[in-house]
């Protein structure tokens, strides 16, 4: 029985110790988040891909061969999609604080964080969702020429990215 109850407290002790040992390493990776590094790179990228390709649309809309009439019905959309990713970064941030603020003490409340943990992701679900809408509804708009135009030019411009971030990763693994 002695023996029963002493494995059991050490197996106890083990657990709070290995339970432990997350909490510093998801705080940095929260404060990384915060700062931009963390945060769901694919997600973003492609958020990121869907707003550049709104703008290369307007500002390129000669070279894409944009009517008058596509453009002014694009742009309430665009304005529209770049109040939603404002409010999003605005809305992302706090949840973020306010998970970190849950998990600040030691005995934290598991149900709270994973409440806060399930918010953050419904919060860039909806985004996400907000922003493919707006996407379907600008492309179309768009004739098969021009989308494929847009879509060179994005793809042109994705390769410029790349080849300016490549250095860079380069002189970090030096």
């Amino acid at each position: 029985m002695k023996v029963m109850y002493s494995a059991t407290l050490m197996t106890a002790a083990i657990a709070l110790l290995v339970i432990g040992m997350p909490v510093p390493a998801f705080s940095e990776m929260m404060d990384m988040s915060m700062k931009g590094h963390g945060e769901g790179h694919g997600q973003m990228m492609e958020m990121d891909k869907m707003d550049d390709m709104m703008g290369m649309c307007m500002e390129h809309a000669d070279e894409i061969g944009l009517t008058d009439d596509q453009i002014m019905k694009m742009k309430p959309v665009h304005n529209e999609m770049q109040k939603k990713q404002a409010r999003f970064k605005a809305d992302l941030k706090i949840a973020e604080i306010e998970l970190r603020e849950i998990m600040e003490v030691r005995d934290f409340d598991l149900e709270k964080a994973g409440s806060g943990v399930k918010r953050i992701e419904g919060i860039r679900t909806d985004h996400h969702l907000a922003m493919i809408r707006a996407m379907k509804e600008i492309r179309t708009l768009l004739t098969d020429e021009q989308f494929n135009k847009m879509k060179k030019m994005m793809s042109m411009k994705m390769a410029e990215k790349m080849s300016e971030k490549k250095p860079a990763k380069k002189m970090m693994q030096k």
